[in-house]
């Protein structure tokens, strides 16, 4: 069998120069107070799988993700050791009225995000130069980081998907 060849494709470049140049402004955050019921909400909402977490002056200080919730759901019922539902044909109201057949209970999760985020951030400054960016994202095998002023300050993010957006071919 004869071997094949192809000509070489072209490389790709990072047409950026900093984290400022790759991040998105304003990112999307949860404050550290929200309900997971919250969280849930909006991740959801609006396709996210991870948000920053803040505190009352606005300085990210954890990440709450998909998986911080499934770890969490997966936990509570394991410690309830069933489901957080329940069906019964004996339901009554706090008036007394008796709920027939086929209504549910279900108990509401008052868990915090502060008590099941991540409590770590990985945030480069607006500086950071975006080689550098890319650099620790493949290290710490991380999908985003987050952008934070000297303050802590959450300005923006930077997800794997804004790296690719920023990659051209070369000329």
């Amino acid at each position: 069998m004869a071997p094949t060849t192809h000509a070489a494709a072209p490389g790709l470049t990072l047409w950026a120069e900093t984290a400022a140049d790759l991040m998105m402004n304003n990112p999307m955050s949860i404050r550290a107070r929200a309900t997971v019921r919250e969280a849930i909400a909006m991740l959801t909402d609006h396709g996210f799988s991870a948000a920053p977490v803040i505190d009352e002056a606005g300085r990210a200080i954890g990440v709450v993700s998909r998986a911080d919730i499934l770890i969490h759901d997966r936990e509570k019922n394991t410690k309830e050791g069933a489901a957080a539902y329940y069906q019964s044909a004996d339901l009554t109201t706090r008036a007394g009225e008796r709920l027939g057949p086929g209504f549910h209970v279900q108990a509401m999760d008052s868990t915090l995000v502060r008590d099941i985020m991540t409590p770590a951030v990985f945030s480069v400054s607006p500086t950071t130069s975006a080689e550098k960016v890319v650099e620790q994202m493949v290290v710490l095998k991380i999908h985003r980081v987050y952008v934070v002023e000297k303050d802590g300050t959450l300005v923006g993010v930077i997800s794997a998907q804004d790296v690719l957006r920023h990659l051209r071919p070369e000329v």
